[in-house]
């Protein structure tokens, strides 16, 4: 049966559909609005105003989308043994409306858009748009949950100080630190690749961390600094080396292989995640959708993670 994300057919499972046919939600899920129906709900944010260098990831949520039918199989996600929607409803919800002619109004849409989805209880993965849309995300979080960790995978620290709180998608971190939405001490940054003479607090576990040391130590490591604080996953995909993630616009040389950073995510089950963003695929500049594939991939491990967590209560 095609066109699952209309019909809602296969909701307890992946179901079957041609990858190259049938209208494209994320993973073939439903689509929704109905946020109190569903226990996670993935939604995009097509924004890109805040970039620094190549523009394009307001492009990102399509092409993730479009990638993620490579991968909506029946059955179990490998390595995962079990149906990661036979413990946990989710659908996608669409697209956060952003209006480009009033950039000052958007980080509130996005605040707003983020607030609604968990305002019934829902867990909720955001597809960038560029990485600034993290600090907006996390403002609602924090009327939920309080101040959170953040496991903040990327080649950039993002945390460069400035005074005045610009639309960036380079100092946003720094401004949620210094606003309490996040606990830099309980926190990690993973794979930075580009210098940053202060820290602000965050835990630091570079890329030359990740080669040296490998990604069991980094989850040894990630495990220990969060601890029992609720965590919110952040991926930048210019954290991948750009032979993994040529479509993004910081690429970054050196970077992790797209097998690092999914072993990292699925040694993590012991953390309590409050949701989840990826960040900053810019098709135009992909190669065979590979970037689109990453990124579609590991958001599904990060929903595998977290039926495991259910299924292991």
């Amino acid at each position: 049966m095609s066109d699952a994300a209309i019909t809602g057919i296969n909701k307890d499972s992946m179901g079957y559909e041609s990858t190259y046919a049938g209208a494209l939600s994320f993973l073939r899920r439903p689509y929704s609005k109905d946020v109190n129906a569903h226990d996670l709900i993935v939604s995009g944010v097509p924004y890109d105003l805040a970039v620094t260098n190549r523009p394009g990831a307001r492009f990102g949520p399509r092409g993730i989308r479009a990638a993620s039918a490579q991968i909506a199989w029946d059955g179990s996600n490998w390595p995962w043994a079990s149906n990661p929607f036979k413990h946990q409803k989710v659908c996608d919800y669409g697209d956060c409306w952003v209006d480009h002619g009033y950039p000052d109004m958007i980080p509130d849409q996005i605040q707003e858009h983020t607030r609604h989805i968990i305002s019934g209880g829902a867990k909720s993965i955001i597809m960038g748009g560029d990485h600034f849309i993290t600090y907006p995300i996390l403002k609602a979080m924090n009327e939920v949950h309080g101040p959170v960790s953040i496991v903040h995978f990327d080649a950039h620290s993002d945390t460069w100080e400035e005074p005045d709180e610009r639309i960036d998608h380079g100092t946003m971190f720094f401004h949620a630190a210094r606003n309490g939405l996040v606990v830099p001490e309980k926190s990690v940054q993973i794979g930075m690749r580009t210098w940053n003479p202060e820290s602000h607090g965050f835990n630091v576990m570079d890329a030359n961390f990740v080669h040296r040391n490998g990604v069991d130590a980094v989850i040894e490591e990630t495990l220990r600094i969060v601890g029992t604080n609720k965590a919110y996953l952040t991926f930048d995909i210019d954290c991948l080396d750009p032979s993994y993630a040529p479509g993004t616009g910081t690429p970054v040389v050196g970077g992790l292989s797209t097998w690092q950073a999914q072993s990292i995510i699925r040694g993590l089950g012991e953390i309590e995640f409050v949701g989840m963003d990826l960040v900053e695929v810019a098709p135009a500049y992909d190669v065979g959708e590979i970037t689109s594939l990453a990124g579609a991939s590991i958001i599904l491990d990060f929903i595998c993670l977290l039926a495991s967590q259910l299924e292991h209560r």
